[in-house]
């Protein structure tokens, strides 16, 4: 297929905001994809050339670079491209009107193809050391010289990272329905029922297109056929927070089984031959940072395979007691010095679930009965590796009982499951709650941020917020309190600064516009309705409490999260008279 074609589908995906017309422009271009191609198409629409298993790769061009193999091949000045993209705001318009205006000469070009862009541009990241910068640019350019207008602005966009369509994994999710199954919305029981399936393969698999290919090739069997595997992560099951007690009965049943709720973080452990591999609830891989997990899991887990859910937390050395997320945090970032991050940050391993073992799936089994087999396999090592401590309680006043002895040793809250609850990957779902003593807080992502003034002259100070809505992200406010001046443990204007400046897409003044990727937790006095951002609502007096390191984009809070929490409040108080 020609590149050509996808930038048309890319073109129209932004014309439109309809997410039936969505559906049905990527749907057509993923029938018109071979079977070779269909993964990589589908890569493409996420955004990316590289699968949910490679995430951990990145492509490494800067918006300087992707400007100087612009102004290179479109025979302009850098500092041209540059001017142009301060009215525009779009490196990838810029470059599509620069090469309009371009005579294309044809001797030394190819006709560019999908499998020439996904080819090329997977070689970026494993270019380093000396001249990396200018072969880095060669190949962009090489690209770019084969490129039209329209194909210019895609390709840009592309290594860019920021593709701007507005086209989520959902919607293609319902185009691969509706271009493999024979089913469309008009048959909405069987449509639905096909959806559903999707879904659940996508979030068995991690991959659409693999999914996508089953599905074409065989089917809803096909489908089926799709299981998990060590080695390959599947998404975590997700918990809401219940307001209080009498809510968490509510939402889980009774009896229920009460656990400790650790302020560390998700880590899901694969197992398989004598291989070992870590992962985030964002499914990054940490194998290499966390070589004392590894050791652990080693010598207390003995399964001949076996993916099991986990929360691992930080001790101090000396007193033995929890150390906050934000400090062992740190070693999730770390690539260099990981003996002594060791030493100075050990972690305890919590296990909490198995999704597979020996072989076979668990998911669908109660979560008395995972449990069960967990402690068939694991033998723990005080302190170090554990199973997490478990109590069945029957009413409100056992749970609180629970709740404030676990308080008292320095742990986050409670986590209440259902004991017969399923796993369920990747939603949140009435098997379980959290319990915590403090206002719900909210994952947010940072969509924008402004220059300071002064002695902040060199740091981004202020910072736009946004929860997720519909296929992107809609602001709900602005935040610089609880932001330290320098790094020191706590999250800093500086920290926030060398993890947002390699993501500005585009800049006017001192208002930065962001690529959607780091998050951090935000605590707020209320919640607010405001005409003021495009969700609708407003935090009133905003704090960032910490940067959530394991979360992507996609796991943040979502405009109905903030509904719900807006309308509880409501619940709570009196409204106040006109």
């Amino acid at each position: 297929m020609d590149y050509k074609e996808l930038a048309k589908a890319y073109d129209e995906l932004e014309k439109t905001a309809k997410r039936l017309e969505k559906t049905a422009i990527i749907a057509k271009i993923l029938k018109d994809a071979s079977k070779e191609e269909l993964a990589d198409v589908i890569c493409l629409l996420q955004g990316s050339v590289f699968t949910a298993a490679e995430k951990d790769k990145h492509i490494g061009i800067s918006s300087k670079l992707a400007a100087k193999a612009v102004a290179n091949c479109a025979g302009v000045s850098q500092e041209k491209v540059e001017e142009q993209l301060s009215k525009e705001g779009d490196l990838g318009i810029v470059a599509e009107k620069l090469f309009a205006r371009k005579k294309q000469s044809t001797l030394f070009s190819q006709k560019l193809t999908i499998k020439k862009v996904v080819t090329t541009i997977r070689k970026l990241p494993e270019i380093e050391g000396k001249g990396s910068v200018d072969m880095k640019v060669g190949f962009v350019s090489q690209l770019l010289n084969s490129a039209s207008g329209i194909e210019a602005r895609y390709i840009v966009r592309l290594v860019l990272e920021n593709l701007r369509t507005g086209v989520g994994d959902s919607t293609i999710r319902d185009a691969v329905v509706l271009a493999f199954s024979g089913f469309s919305p008009d048959n909405r029981e069987k449509y639905n029922e096909i959806v559903e399936a999707v879904q659940s393969a996508y979030d068995l698999s991690n991959d659409l297109g693999k999914v996508a290919i089953a599905l074409k090739e065989k089917g809803i069997e096909g489908l089926k056929a799709i299981e998990i595997a060590p080695g390959n992560p599947l998404k975590v099951m997700l918990y809401v927070k219940a307001q209080d007690f009498a809510e968490a009965f509510e939402i889980v049943g009774k009896p229920a089984i009460a656990e400790r709720k650790f302020d560390g973080f998700r880590m899901q452990i694969h197992g398989g031959g004598k291989e070992i591999k870590l992962y985030t609830r964002r499914l990054d891989d940490v194998t290499r940072q966390f070589p004392d997990v590894v050791e652990l899991v080693k010598k207390s887990v003995k399964a001949k395979s076996f993916i099991i859910d986990s929360e691992v937390v930080g001790i101090d050395p000396k007193t033995k007691k929890f150390r906050p997320f934000q400090d062992i945090s740190q070693r999730i970032q770390r690539k260099y010095g990981i003996e002594a991050m060791v030493k100075e940050l050990p972690v305890i391993v919590e296990i909490f679930d198995a999704m597979e073992l020996h072989g076979k799936s668990l998911l669908s089994l109660p979560f008395e009965e995972r449990r069960k087999s967990l402690k068939g396999i694991v033998k723990g090592i005080s302190g170090r590796i554990v199973l997490v401590e478990q109590k069945l309680v029957k009413s409100e006043e056992e749970l609180e009982k629970f709740y404030k002895s676990v308080l008292r040793e320095g742990v986050e809250g409670v986590m209440l499951k259902n004991v017969s609850g399923i796993y369920k990957p990747g939603v949140r779902v009435g098997f379980g709650v959290k319990i915590k003593p403090t206002m719900e807080t909210l994952d947010l992502v940072i969509v924008a941020a402004e220059w300071g003034e002064g002695k902040r002259a060199k740091w981004l100070s202020s910072f736009t917020l946004a929860c997720k809505g519909g296929e992107g992200f809609l602001e709900i406010g602005k935040v610089g309190t609880g932001v330290k001046e320098k790094t020191g443990g706590e999250v800093s204007f500086e920290q926030l600064t060398e993890l947002l400046k390699p993501l500005i897409i585009s800049q006017k003044g001192k208002q930065a516009i962001v690529k959607p990727k780091i998050i951090v937790e935000v605590l707020y006095q209320e919640i607010q309705k405001s005409p003021s951002y495009t969700s609708g609502y407003a935090l009133r007096f905003p704090r960032v409490v910490r940067m959530r390191d394991e979360k992507g984009a996609e796991d943040a809070n979502s405009l109905s999260d903030v509904e719900r929490i807006y309308f509880h409040q409501l619940s709570r108080k009196p409204l106040k008279k006109p």
